[in-house]
């Protein structure tokens, strides 16, 4: 396939732009870049209730998180929500938009975590507060009206690796249990010579130097990289995780990865689904503005989302 006429476009202006190269920033300029590009999600839709708040993490930490509720008069299925960025970028706001829009078309609780970010907070910070944030949605079920039988975990790139990560370790605690796994163009190994990092090293908006970058401030040591809290798609089984849907992207470094893990799963037993959004860029998912395949994969994941919080679904994992 080419790539989509509209991501050219949107590429030729950036490349026009002659903006600096994330690799090439310090980690609070590529925020403020970072932010300032979350236009491209479009205007936040309005969702009945809206709440920021902080939640304990090991050690005293805090955890801001915001919670999305629609309005119901019984308990919903939740999404804990984790945001892309490599582990250095992003937050709340960045992700407010489409947390909105699956809130809204999933009718779910959607709990966005705004976990520790590198460079000040090197891994495995982000992995802790990952799974605490779900394990606390788990045990306060009932406070923020939430079905803990329905608890799923969600992220994009950075976000789907800690997403992976958390289904991971709540497999091997037992707790809390997991309905669902989205896991959009997630991260999942440290390799830069799959084939996608090849094709797409450079000029496809994630670059194979930027992901080198947001790795460097990420992890302490390659020993951090090779464990399967940074790289998930290194655990020696991935048997009885819950079921996933992996969204990639066809000019993606990561596209491989993903799909790799989405097929380690499947021969692991676990149900799968895996799909790739030809002609489309890394980032896509956050420019529902601009591109009619980011509101269509938001359209799928919210499908998805519906069909795994069935309550004959819960039942049968429950059996």
């Amino acid at each position: 396939m080419s790539l989509d006429p509209l991501v050219r476009s949107m590429l030729d202006q950036l490349a026009a732009q002659d903006a600096p190269k994330m690799a090439d920033v310090a980690p609070e300029i590529a925020r403020a870049m970072h932010k300032a590009a979350s236009v491209a999600a479009g205007a936040p839709a309005p969702v009945d209730s809206v709440e920021d708040r902080t939640i304990p993490s090991r050690g005293g930490i805090e955890i801001p998180v915001r919670i999305y509720a629609p309005d119901s008069p019984d308990p919903l299925p939740a999404l804990v929500y984790y945001h892309g960025g490599g582990w250095v970028i992003g937050d709340l706001d960045t992700h407010d938009a489409v947390c909105r829009t699956l809130a809204n078309t999933a009718r779910c609780v959607v709990v966005s975590v705004d976990y520790r970010l590198a460079p000040e907070h090197k891994f495995p910070a982000a992995v802790e507060d990952a799974y605490d944030s779900v394990a606390w949605v788990a045990e306060h079920a009932e406070e923020i009206s939430v079905d803990k039988r329905r608890v799923a975990v969600g992220g994009d790139s950075a976000g789907g690796n800690l997403a992976a990560v958390v289904a991971l370790q709540s497999r091997g605690i037992g707790f809390p249990r997991l309905a669902f796994q989205l896991l959009v163009y997630p991260i999942t190994d440290y390799d830069f010579e799959t084939a996608s990092y090849r094709d797409n090293a450079d000029g496809y908006f994630l670059t194979r130097d930027s992901m080198k970058w947001f790795w460097d401030h990420y992890i302490r040591s390659e020993a951090d990289a090779l464990d399967p809290r940074g790289s998930p798609l290194r655990a020696d089984d991935l048997v009885g995780l819950p079921p996933a849907l992996v969204i990639t992207a066809e000019f993606d470094p990561l596209r491989d990865e993903g799909e790799a893990y989405a097929a380690r799963m499947r021969d692991d037993g676990v149900p799968v689904t895996a799909t790739r959004y030809d002609g489309m860029v890394h980032g896509f998912w956050q420019m529902a503005a601009l591109l009619p395949q980011a509101r269509q994969a938001h359209q799928q994941a919210a499908a998805a989302l519906r069909e795994a919080f069935a309550p004959e679904k819960v039942l049968t994992q429950e059996a």
